[in-house]
């Protein structure tokens, strides 16, 4: 069951939204990415209540350059779902609008590398998915009171 949503007062979500933390979380995710591709998933694997981390490649929709992303994610066999909720920050983070651009992805968990296709998961699969997210990572309650914006959810099959 998942937990009660936590409310932030309009001070919080002035931080949470702020520029500042958005480049905390830029810095924060490069190390995470380092750090798994270093040691090939061996440590930076794990974030917050034990939720596993893969890395996500997409190509930067300007760039045409590779961008990795570490994400928490389900995995159901080859199948990959991401959440692109940014922390309930009020605007989708760079990956989902890459994705959006080219879904070709790569996605690397600590024992495998997929080559999927990414796209919005449809009404019904959100019904579905959201409580399983939720019980693998119960701040997704959380992130989604955070915000007013629909926060997607990404599916991701084989290519």
């Amino acid at each position: 069951m998942a937990d009660t949503p936590r409310p932030l007062s309009a001070k919080q979500v002035e931080r949470l939204n702020a520029k500042s933390t958005g480049t905390a979380i830029k810095w924060m995710s490069r190390i995470q990415t380092f750090l798994f591709k270093k040691t090939n998933g061996k440590f930076a694997n794990k974030f917050l209540r034990g939720a596993e981390v893969g890395i996500l490649t997409t190509i930067g929709r300007k760039s045409g350059e590779p961008r990795d992303s570490p994400l928490l994610f389900l995995q159901e066999g080859r199948r990959i779902v991401l959440v692109a909720s940014q922390g309930g920050r009020a605007t989708n983070p760079m990956w989902y609008l890459n994705l959006q651009a080219n879904p070709n992805i790569t996605f690397q968990t600590k024992s495998d590398k997929l080559e999927l296709v990414a796209r919005d998961a449809t009404d019904a699969e959100r019904d579905e998915y959201w409580p399983k997210l939720d019980a693998m990572y119960p701040d997704f309650v959380n992130y989604r009171s955070y915000t007013d914006r629909r926060i997607p959810i990404v599916i991701c099959d084989p290519a």
